[in-house]
Order: C-alpha cells, then structure tokens, then sequence
C-alpha cells in the first residue's frame, strides 16, 4: 500500500457514460454517436494543483483495462476482472495518486467492451456494430479523451498518467497536446511496440480469427463467441507480461491440484501424461479472459497498440515531443521484455534532445511487464514525489530502486492478494495469480 486510508473519508465518485455526437476515426470511418464509459474520483479544482494550473489527473488504461481504477465503498467485493479496481494500491484517497487532492479521471477507450462504443455496442440500425466498427488507433483514444475532459469542465489536466500501451495514450498526448499537460507519467511503455511482440500480437489475433465461432467478425449475429480463439490469444499474450524467472520461482513440472476446465480438446498422447501447473495455469487464464472481454475488441485494440509509433509523421521521437512544455518521469522494469528498459531509455532521450525536464526511474524487478500494477510499494513514491514537485524535487531522480521485500537482486516479492493485472484477477499460485493488467 501507498498510504493508509482507514479514517480518510472517501472522495466524491461518479461513474457514468457521456455521449460526445459523431466522431472520425483517424484511419477512416465515422459513427453517429460516440459514448464514452468514465470514472472520476475527487473534486475538480480548475485553480488548484502544483502549478495552480488545475488538479485533474488522467489515468489511461491498459489494453484490456477498464476505466475503474480505484476501489469505491459501493464496489462488490466478489467482483472479478474488470469490475474490480486495478490499480487500487496506488489511486484513491491518501495514495499516490491521493483522490483528496486531485481530480482523478479515467476513460474507457473506443473500440473496448466496457461500456464505450465498440464493436460489442449496439449499431443504429439492429444488432451490434461488429467487424463494421471502425478501425481504431491509439490517437482516436486521445481525441476522444480530450473530447470528454472538454464536456466534463476540464481543460488542462496536471497529468497524464499511464501504463504499457496506457503509455503510449501519454506519449500520444504530449506529442498531439503539447500545451495541455504538465506532467507526463509513461509507465511500462516505448515508443513502438518492437518485431518481435507484434509478432505475438499477429499469432494472438490469428487464432482468434480461425474459430469457427468467429463468423467474420459477426458472431453475435450467429449466437456463437469465439471463446477457444480468444483463450488461446489470451493465453501467448499473458505469457509476454510475465518474466522468466517469475514463472520458474512459480511453476514446476508437476501435475496441477487444481481442477480447471480446459477449452481445448486433449492431444493422443496427453493421457500418458501430467496435466501440469502451467497448463492449468494458463486455462484459468483463458478461461476467465473469455468470461469479461469481447473477442473482437482484442482484434481492434491490439491493432491499435501495433500501429503507434511515436515519431511517425516526424523525423524522429524527439521531433515528435519537440513542442512539449512540461515535465516527465518514465518508469521502466528491469524484467519487463513486452516493454523493456531501453523502450523507456529511448523515451527519456528523446525528450532529453528536446531540454524537456526528465527523469528515468528504473525499478529492479522480475515480475515481468505488470510489475506496474503488482508493485505499488514501487511504483508509488515516484509517482507521487513527481506529481507534487516535479522532476527537481521529486526525489525521483534516476537510479534503480528495489522493494524492501525484496532480499535478493531482481526477484521482487510475490504478491498474496487478488490485484487486477494485465494477467488477469486470480489468487498467487499455481493456478493463476495477479502478480503475473494492459497488457500493454
């Protein structure tokens, strides 16, 4: 935890989906009516924060991340997936991201499945947009965002907050809005998502396109869900957010003692032997992922992740982030090979080229990409002296730090509670486990 909160009241909450008119997609394409699925948390004060500027903050998601961010007293606390708060050790009241002190807004992004138009939305003329949605982009969520801070009263955030490709929605805002941020977080990112996991990415949204129950993209329309594609994109994607080392401390070879349903059917020689924790490990992934996500919002999302690339249409990355005017602190994870280091390394210097006040603070850590959300104690401090003070003062000047779990160089402390994570929700251990949210 990054503060203790039992006797801070809570902050004032909505949620609510706010309908913006027509919309443009950047890579062709309209729809009649754009509703956007927020959350905010706090009050918003255009004449507060740091710099008097105003004190909103906003919290992009990760890939198949949601826009609830922080834990409210009318949650469930049986929830799973999405409904719970993903980042709920480092956003809320007396936390790094302290809710009593800024106006926190999060958005669910177009093309996702969590309450803003997507291909799972409703189409104006009967059944449900499906593969006739436009193709989205990672731009098309900014527009969109800065579209419903306008609507919502707020025209300068202090920050812009994010991970993996949350991240790259940052990056994206400072190079689209140069004057419209301060501060600038980008966590567990880079300036394009590398060969090799787009790579993945493309083996991931193959199998979901080769499920018979995918129909072309209209499977609503046949009653079916491509539920074995999805499981099986799902699962080579989570293998990308953990590390190696993370697995091996976790797994053995043995056989699983936990009874998951796997969605695929058994191979000829399978009965000869041991259905093992990695297995079964990854069927509960898949198996819950197909229970909260819609199988066609993957396909866009992760087409629009691929296609960011923060120097296109400019001479490079620093040419891109040329007009930024505030400051910005890049956090990056030792073992993170979906974003790694010199990803961050390279954000940092191009905004270095620019004279943009930065730091890069990397944390020592083997989780694997969703250490961002698995290591509050972490990610917290930085985030917070940063957001307070900026990069002067902050604290949080460059170096590694480690946990103070943490006894043996980059083996960060395993988490024991149910976080969201890229991964997905599920207790530490051999079936699933949260210290394994975004992706990207």
């Amino acid at each position: 935890m990054t503060g203790n909160t039992d006797d801070t009241p809570a902050p004032p909450h909505t949620q609510a989906t706010r309908s913006l008119g027509s919309f443009e997609f950047e890579r062709g394409g309209s729809i009649p009516d754009l509703e956007l699925a927020y959350e905010t948390y706090g009050e918003h004060d255009p004449e507060g924060g740091p710099e008097g500027r105003g004190n909103a903050v906003l919290i992009c998601h990760a890939l198949t991340g949601s826009h609830h961010v922080a834990s409210v007293p009318t949650d469930d606390d049986g929830a799973a997936g999405q409904a719970r708060a993903w980042w709920d050790d480092v956003v809320g009241a007396g936390k790094a991201i302290d809710t009593t002190e800024y106006f926190v807004v999060s958005v669910n992004v177009p093309g996702s499945c969590y309450g803003s138009t997507g291909p799972a939305s409703p189409h104006p003329d009967g059944g449900v947009w499906g593969s006739a949605f436009p193709a989205v982009t990672v731009g098309d969520w900014t527009r969109a965002q800065r579209r419903l801070l306008d609507e919502i009263g707020v025209d300068q955030p202090h920050a812009v907050v994010g991970g993996s490709v949350g991240g790259m929605n940052v990056l994206d805002w400072i190079r689209r809005y140069p004057d419209a941020v301060d501060r600038a977080v980008p966590i567990a990112t880079g300036p394009r998502l590398d060969a090799q996991l787009s790579g993945l990415s493309a083996v991931a949204r193959r199998a979901i396109r080769s499920d018979p129950d995918w129909h072309g993209g209209e499977y609503a329309a046949a009653g079916t869900h491509p539920d074995r594609g999805l499981a099986l994109a799902r699962q080579l994607g989570h293998l990308s957010y953990r590390s190696k080392a993370s697995m091996e401390r976790q797994f053995d070879r043995s056989e699983s003692d936990y009874d998951v349903a796997s969605p695929f059917p058994d191979g000829p020689a399978d009965g000869a032997f041991a259905y093992d924790e990695v297995e079964s490990y990854l069927d509960h992934q898949g198996s819950t992922f197909v229970d909260r996500f819609d199988a066609n919002s993957y396909l866009y999302l992760t087409r629009a992740m691929e296609s960011f690339d923060l120097a296109a249409g400019h001479d490079s990355a620093a040419d891109a982030l040329a007009e930024f005017d505030g400051e910005a602190l890049v956090l990056s994870f030792t073992g993170d090979w979906h974003f790694p280091v010199e990803g961050g390394a390279a954000i940092a210097a191009a905004l270095e080229q620019t004279g943009t006040p930065v730091t890069h603070h990397v944390v020592d850590s083997d989780h694997g990409h969703d250490a961002f959300l698995v290591e509050p104690e972490n990610v917290g401090p930085p985030v917070r002296e940063f957001l307070a003070a900026g990069v002067d003062a902050s604290g949080a000047g460059e170096g590694r730090t480690r946990g103070d779990a943490d006894d043996v160089p980059g083996q960060g402390a395993e988490s024991d509670d149910d976080r969201e994570s890229e991964s997905d929700d599920a207790v530490c251990g051999p079936l699933g486990t949260a210290c394994s949210l975004l992706m990207g």
